[in-house]
């Protein structure tokens, strides 16, 4: 997977983009759409005032994968709207072959923190547990959080991490390994 590093100008409203999505997150839990939905127009517009016709189908591209993907996610409950519609947002501004490395280092930079999460709130066997019921529930196409609210991300019983802080975290790995492979 090539890394390219987006224009001055996209770089400096990604950073802008996820850096207010992570305040909001971090602090209310959620990400206003204004966030998200500016984020989408900037990159659509941007993309397109920048290489025409490319870059809209360009910025078209990663809005359609990053939000496709996270609104499968919501579907199945482990994903807030937010989430989705600020990875739509990073989709339109960097395109879908740079929004694949953004998410798969958000996958692995989630991960981590949702482990360091589950050790200190002593959690482990009940998260495992949850796990394999998630796993076996999708795999009878059911959905699990109808039976266990915990594995609602809604629900105030299902340990949280407020993902528009990682997907930010995951944003700032991908412009420092982008410069750093240029």
């Amino acid at each position: 997977m090539g890394l390219t590093l987006p224009s001055p100008a996209i770089e400096l409203l990604l950073l802008i983009v996820v850096l207010a999505a992570a305040v909001y997150d971090v602090r209310y839990r959620r990400i206003p759409n204004w966030i998200s939905v500016g984020g989408v127009a900037l990159g659509v517009l941007s993309n397109s005032i920048t290489h025409g016709i490319q870059g809209l189908l360009f910025s078209l591209a990663g809005l359609v994968l990053g939000f496709g993907l996270y609104l499968l996610l919501y579907l199945i409950h482990v994903m807030g709207a937010g989430d989705v519609k600020l990875m739509g947002a990073i989709g339109a501004l960097v395109g879908w072959k740079n929004w694949l490395a953004i998410f798969v280092i958000a996958a692995i930079l989630g991960g981590i923190m949702a482990m360091i999460l589950i050790v200190a709130r002593n959690r482990v066997k009940k998260t495992f547990w949850n796990i394999g019921y998630l796993v076996n529930e999708l795999r009878h196409g059911r959905a699990a959080y109808v039976s266990r609210e915990e594995l609602d991300v809604q629900s105030p019983q299902s340990v949280g991490l407020p993902h528009g802080a990682v997907i930010a975290v995951a944003t700032l790995f991908y412009l420092a390994l982008a410069k750093f492979v240029e």
